[in-house]
């Protein structure tokens, strides 16, 4: 388990340069000494294993903790991966069961904010149809729930050629509405999920409501991430002049699931802070500087160039 710490703009292309076990000698101690605020970016390998699972994210939240950040992002089923349908759906939770409440304890315990990026949460109605949803849950400090944002894309894809094929509707319920973008100690953020990702229009929403980091926890598949995590997650960032935050799953989980892993961290501009790598897991802090996405947006004003809603809907007119 490595852990890099990142000056906003600096180190990315540095570190880049170094093999990683040269970055981890040179980083692993140091600490924040900086007023802007950190955020820590989360890449682990979770199974069906919900108790070593909870140790391992553990682990990181209080390394990441102990080296300043204040406000730690673990990925899409943080908890825990199913090796079927049924395992999935069995090991699931409400909002007050065990794995929150361990969750809540140890934010409040450590001071921090955390980014609990998709937990399997039992639906309202699970009683009678076994549904679930994958909320992303953000607990405050004080071990409080800020906001549950509910996944509304989901994966429904079938990529025969490279071995790819996900059903997330056969037992998710898809999320009813977006949330406001959550004030916390590194600035407002707004909340998707993994899929999420490919629809800039939700993106561009939580931008228009005050958003300044947009977070996007995830699993990505092996063959989707090698060919569009990495552009997506800047294009994200570019076009909303934001922050993207994206902690990740790695590697192997169960005999049929692996991730592609490759956490970032991307700058308004779109540059790659940093980048925990696809083959373990780790952990990458850094400083979120909020003059970064104003001198940004004042130089590109794009927000302020963009037409009204009906001028893109005006080709359907015709």
């Amino acid at each position: 388990m490595f852990m890099v710490r990142c000056i906003l703009g600096t180190c990315a292309k540095t570190l880049a340069s170094l093999p990683v076990w040269k970055q981890q000698i040179k980083l692993q101690n140091r600490m924040s000494t900086s007023p802007r605020p950190v955020a820590a970016v989360c890449q682990v390998t979770v199974t069906p294993d919900k108790e070593a699972n909870f140790s391992a994210c553990k682990q990181l939240v209080e390394e990441a903790q102990a080296r300043g950040a204040s406000m730690v992002f673990l990925p899409e089923a943080f908890d825990y991966i199913g090796s079927s349908r049924e395992e999935t759906l069995s090991l699931s939770e409400s909002l007050t069961g065990d794995t929150i409440s361990k969750y809540t304890q140890l934010a409040r315990k450590l001071e921090v904010w955390l980014s609990l990026g998709g937990f399997h949460e039992r639906g309202h109605d699970w009683e009678s149809d076994r549904r679930i949803y994958n909320s992303h849950v953000i607990i405050n400090d004080k071990g409080d729930i800020a906001s549950v944002y509910r996944k509304s894309h989901l994966f429904d894809v079938e990529l025969p050629d490279k071995g790819v094929s996900l059903k997330e509707s056969a037992f998710t319920i898809p999320g009813p509405s977006l949330v406001s973008p959550v004030q916390t100690p590194i600035g407002k953020v707004g909340l998707g999920i993994c899929y999420d990702l490919r629809f800039p229009e939700l993106s561009l929403a939580l931008r228009r409501h005050g958003a300044e980091i947009l977070t996007y926890p995830s699993a990505f598949t092996e063959a989707t991430g090698a060919a569009h995590w990495e552009v997506l997650l800047r294009a994200r960032a570019i076009e909303n002049q934001c922050f993207v935050l994206a902690a990740a799953q790695v590697g192997r989980h169960t005999e049929k699931r692996r991730s592609y892993g490759h956490a970032l961290a991307v700058d308004p501009w779109g540059e790659v802070l940093a980048d925990c790598g696809g083959e373990k897991p780790g952990v990458v802090l850094v400083e979120i500087d909020p003059e970064k996405v104003g001198s940004t947006r004042r130089n590109m004003p794009v927000q302020r160039h963009r037409r009204d809603t009906g001028f893109y809907h005006s080709l359907e007119k015709t």
